[in-house]
């Protein structure tokens, strides 16, 4: 994943990242702020996810989006 792009485009991505994984709440997206690793680590936290789940749902999610 490119962490630059999501990082300038958090504040557009926030609602499709909540639409993807709806478990996450405001305050979650408020501290991932647009870093990989956080939401990787908020998704192993509210979906009990393994490390290598997290980043592979991650990475193939951003691969769908269209940028």
């Amino acid at each position: 994943m490119n962490q630059d792009i999501l990082a300038g485009k958090w504040q557009q991505v926030r609602g499709k990242v909540k639409e993807q994984w709806g478990k996450l709440t405001d305050d979650d997206l408020d501290v991932i702020d647009g870093k990989q690793e956080q939401l990787e680590g908020r998704l192993q936290q509210r979906y009990g996810y393994a490390k290598d789940q997290a980043q592979s749902e991650v990475n193939t999610w951003f691969d769908r989006q269209k940028w």
